[in-house]
């Protein structure tokens, strides 16, 4: 039986709220960072606080266009689930309160903001409310996430279906599966969110297996990944969203999971070689193995957040990777400037087998995609 969006969408802004599922926590872990390696002016918490309340002060964003967004689009969702996430490690209830009181028109007056879950990028907005669910409690919450997630896995449908679509829901994968590196941070970020709000193994395990494909696909000897089959470049913000992906699935993914050894292979695999590549400075660059490409702070981001990441769950060498991500967070942050936007993002990029259009991206101030892996770098640290 086919439900359409809209029609799950009216049943959830009907449902009155209930008592949360029994049992229902985040999976993340709450505290305090040692900051006796960051002196004053560069500590995660005060980066992060910085972050979020830029991210506030903002209507819902479209970047580099002047009208209002049709939609909530991705790199605002990445803001923030980083924020929302970052209010709970410090326990600030105040900004978590704000965070909540920014989605309440979504469930009326500009509920046309809603994202319809057909595609990648727009199915992703189901980690915001997933995340307020764990944080409030509030059932209203639960169910609009879950459509989100139930949807990426549900029968194709809308103009956005085609055959690649039925391929890849006949084998048991996503219909939106694309096969752009981009896919595994929107496509686990919400999977795995999902298994932390409901503790619904077939979530965590629908994620792994989705990536496991995309590893065999698309990795490459050295351990990178090219923007897509046909695009044969390492686009740093591409590499880092698979980055990233393989760090929010891992931190989720019970260690018993079938495809957990080769997940971590693969992660593992990534880390050495964005070992090999970063600069003198700690910064990553927007093409990654091209020397003489620009400084690109969104991917640095990224590949931080991974960096951090491993370090504090035991998957990296402490002693080679903790100076690392402490290297690339004190360059990064040098790119913040005076009204807490950072600076040098690449924008928004489609890919296209052509080495001059990676190099002539515009170099975006204050943009989301950038905003958002300061918040994450900052959570990490803060993660005990």
């Amino acid at each position: 039986m086919k439900f359409r969006f809209h029609t799950l969408l009216m049943i959830v802004l009907s449902v009155s709220q209930v008592t949360p599922l029994p049992g229902c926590k985040s999976a993340q872990n709450t505290g305090s960072s040692n900051y006796e390696n960051f002196p004053p002016g560069i500590e995660p918490r005060e980066i992060g606080k910085k972050i979020a309340d830029r991210y506030l002060a903002l209507p819902y964003a479209n970047f580099n266009r002047p009208a209002p967004p049709r939609v909530i689009t991705y790199p605002e969702v990445c803001t923030w689930y980083g924020a929302l996430n970052f209010a709970e490690l410090t326990g600030d209830k105040a900004l978590t309160a704000q965070l909540s009181e920014r989605f309440q028109p979504l469930f009326g007056a500009s509920d046309t903001l809603l994202p319809k879950p057909d595609h990648v990028d727009h199915s992703v907005f189901g980690a915001v409310p997933l995340e307020l669910y764990m944080q409030t409690k509030e059932q209203k919450y639960l169910d609009l996430g879950k459509i989100y997630a139930d949807q990426q896995w549900g029968i194709p449908e809308g103009p956005r279906a085609n055959a690649a679509s039925w391929h890849y829901y006949n084998k048991g994968m996503t219909w939106q599966t694309r096969m752009w590196i981009d896919d595994m941070f929107m496509i686990t970020a919400v999977q795995s969110q999902a298994y932390r709000a409901t503790r619904d193994e077939k979530y965590i395990d629908r994620a792994a297996k989705e990536m496991v494909m995309y590893l065999d696909s698309l990795q490459r000897p050295n351990g990178l990944f090219y923007h897509a089959p046909d695009v044969p470049f390492f686009w740093g913000r591409g590499d880092g969203w698979m980055a990233a992906g393989m760090s929010e699935l891992l931190r989720s993914l019970p260690v018993n999971n079938p495809n957990h050894s080769r997940i971590m292979l693969g992660y593992k695999k990534m880390m050495a070689s964005l070992l090999k590549y970063q600069a003198a400075d700690g910064m990553w660059r927007q093409i990654i193995d091209d020397p003489q490409s620009w400084k690109e702070t969104s991917c640095t981001g990224m590949f931080t957040y991974a960096f951090i990441t491993g370090v504090k769950e035991g998957w990296l060498d402490k002693a080679i990777y903790g100076p690392a991500a402490h290297k690339a967070w004190r360059t990064l942050i040098t790119y913040i400037n005076a009204d807490n936007d950072i600076t040098d993002v690449c924008e928004g990029t489609n890919k296209k087998n052509d080495h001059q259009y990676y190099l002539d991206r515009k170099r975006n101030i204050g943009d989301l995609h950038g905003q958002a892996p300061l918040l994450w770098c900052a959570n990490a640290w803060l993660r005990k």
